[in-house]
């Protein structure tokens, strides 16, 4: 099993957060992975993503170049220039609370996601991220919510700590909204 999903938005998003977590849970699990980071020139507002590759086998490039599995769009430029990075049958997890088009594609598998409205039910408009993530897991099956969980404190260091349940409970919205 590999899966290769490309995660964008405008940077302060929380895009390259999420994309290191699965990244590091994929580690956790024994698995390979790669996480390639790219941001826009702008200062702030500008582009950010990163492509992430979880794999049971060793990855052969870091890069997504018309076969990715998923992609993880929080914002509408980010979803025209992404969609077409999927295969035939990709996941495409849209932020509805963004993006209020559909894609031009038709051959993929699509979630529309209110990540905004989800975060702000949590009393915390920064977890959309994580909503957007736990969707992700939902759909891909790539790494588990636990794995993630013990990565959050790896990555965010143990002062962050409180901050997992919040977290773990964004993860289970973005779970539960994929499902629908």
């Amino acid at each position: 099993m590999e899966q290769k999903v490309i995660m964008a938005g405008f940077g302060g998003q929380g895009i390259m957060a999420i994309g290191k977590l699965l990244a590091y849970a994929g580690m956790l699990e024994g698995k390979n992975v790669t996480w390639m980071p790219s941001y826009g020139p702008e200062m702030r507002g500008g582009t950010a993503n990163c492509a992430v590759v979880v794999s049971e086998e060793e990855v052969g490039s870091p890069l997504i170049s018309k076969d990715g599995t998923a992609a993880i769009v929080m914002n509408l430029p980010s979803m025209n220039k992404f969609e077409k990075e999927l295969l035939p049958g990709g996941k495409l997890i849209i932020n509805k609370s963004l993006i209020d088009v559909e894609p031009t594609r038709k051959d993929l598998d699509v979630y529309y996601i209110p990540a905004n409205e989800l975060a702000l039910e949590l009393g915390n408009s920064k977890v959309a991220n994580m909503v957007m993530l736990g969707s992700y897991l939902e759909v891909s099956k790539a790494v588990d919510v636990e794995s993630v969980m013990q990565a959050f404190v790896k990555v965010f260091g143990e002062d962050k700590s409180d901050l997992v349940p919040l977290n773990k409970e964004a993860l289970m919205k973005g779970a539960l909204a994929a499902k629908k």
